[in-house]
């Protein structure tokens, strides 16, 4: 008699097949979860980009100006100019936490306060209390400048602040200029002068005609604007443009570079002049002078200075950030971001849009605005950007036909 057996298993081959599809599966399904979140880190990014817009509204609506991008308090009087007042350094985005769902960091920052950090550290201002609108944004003993404010952080940026400032991914546009830009061509009590740290109070007239010229954005640093400022209209002018803060692994978008020649003419030549050319989206490894760490690309939310809270529409997204030297007077700082291909902008009427890193540039090698170019006879104070749509995006005032339509 025969006696037949049912087998109970897979055999070793069959173990392996379904091995390999659901491997395959798994490769096909991957790429498609990994784009799904992607998609929403983006959307979650352009929301905040959205309510800072509105932000920005409503502060104009209240006060009949926009938040200044380095305002505050001047050191005028001040026994100790970084504790005792901001030198007029705080960023555009200071006045805006009430509008922000902020008012309790508001309350601490407009208001003379005892809180530190480290209660053990005395507090180095006079009388030993932290000054209404607070101290320069270096000082990281003082609270509200090392909160972090979820709606200024895009979620698709991984980095932290190890060196204690809470961080941002939104900054202030100032237009497509460089000279004198970075202070806008003035002193910490506001005054036109060549020297940015100085308490002088009479302005020196050369200086005012310099920096009208090149100072052609929404904002314009150490300066009061108003809507009515934005000649070419709040839908066709950028406000803000996203960035990515620094991650301390040499990337050209994230990361700060000193000491070049001249980023106001020939910008292209000169950023490209400190990628990696094995790598491109690197810079050199060696022969650079990189910008520390704690005044790096969004590493301070309070700070106004140009390599933390501000970007020029001069070279495309995602391009290398350069400074003339420590002083940051003639900074050329990029937008960027941590998303495939582009960056979010913010235009003055509260529009967001998704810009890509191939956005036309028009001559990126051309010299910026400016009173007199000692390179380029040509540049010259109201001119059109020479730096093809997205330069006439950035100025406020240089009269450009936008005739692209831009994806919201």
């Amino acid at each position: 008699m025969t006696q037949s057996y049912r087998r109970s298993a897979f055999t070793l081959v069959e173990l392996l097949v379904v091995i390999a599809i659901i491997g395959i599966l798994v490769g096909l399904l991957l790429p498609a979860v990994q784009a799904a979140r992607e998609a929403a880190r983006r959307m979650s990014c352009s929301n905040n980009f959205k309510q800072i817009g509105l932000a920005i509204q409503n502060y104009h609506s209240n006060y009949k100006n926009l938040p200044a991008q380095m305002g505050g308090t001047s050191a005028l009087g001040a026994m100790s100019p970084d504790f005792d007042c901001n030198r007029r350094r705080l960023s555009w985005l200071v006045g805006l936490t009430p509008f922000m769902e902020q008012q309790g960091l508001w309350e601490k920052i407009s208001n003379p306060n005892n809180e530190s950090v480290d209660p053990a550290t005395a507090i180095p201002s006079t009388g030993g209390t932290w000054p209404p609108m607070g101290p320069t944004g270096n000082q990281f003993n003082y609270v509200p400048w090392v909160s972090e404010i979820p709606t200024l952080r895009c979620p698709s940026d991984p980095f932290d602040s190890p060196e204690g400032g809470g961080r941002t991914n939104y900054a202030a546009s100032l237009g497509d200029g460089v000279d004198r830009v970075g202070f806008g061509g003035k002193n910490q009590i506001g005054v036109f002068h060549s020297s940015p740290t100085s308490l002088v109070t009479t302005p020196e007239t050369w200086m005012i005609t310099r920096a009208k010229a090149s100072n052609r954005g929404f904002f314009w640093n150490r300066t009061e604007m108003k809507f009515r400022d934005i000649q070419d209209g709040l839908s066709n002018t950028i406000a803000a443009g996203e960035i990515p803060t620094c991650g301390r692994d040499l990337q050209v978008k994230s990361t700060v570079v000193q000491n070049r020649a001249n980023p106001g003419c020939s910008p292209k030549t000169e950023a490209d002049s400190v990628r990696d050319p094995n790598r491109p989206q690197f810079l050199l490894p060696t022969g650079l002078t990189l910008y520390q760490d704690s005044y790096a690309r969004g590493t301070r939310w309070a700070d106004g200075r140009a390599t933390t809270t501000s970007f020029q529409t001069i070279l495309p997204p995602n391009s290398p950030n350069i400074l003339d030297g420590a002083e940051r007077s003639d900074p050329l700082m990029s937008a960027g971001s941590y998303h495939q291909g582009g960056a979010h902008i913010l235009m003055g009427d509260g529009a967001v849009i998704f810009i890509s890193d191939s956005i036309e540039a028009g001559n990126s090698d051309a010299c910026a605005p400016a009173r007199d170019h000692a390179n380029d006879p040509n540049v010259r104070s109201g001119m059109e950007s020479p730096y093809g749509l997205w330069g006439a995006l950035g100025s406020r005032g240089a009269k450009e036909t936008i005739d692209e339509q831009l994806n919201q």
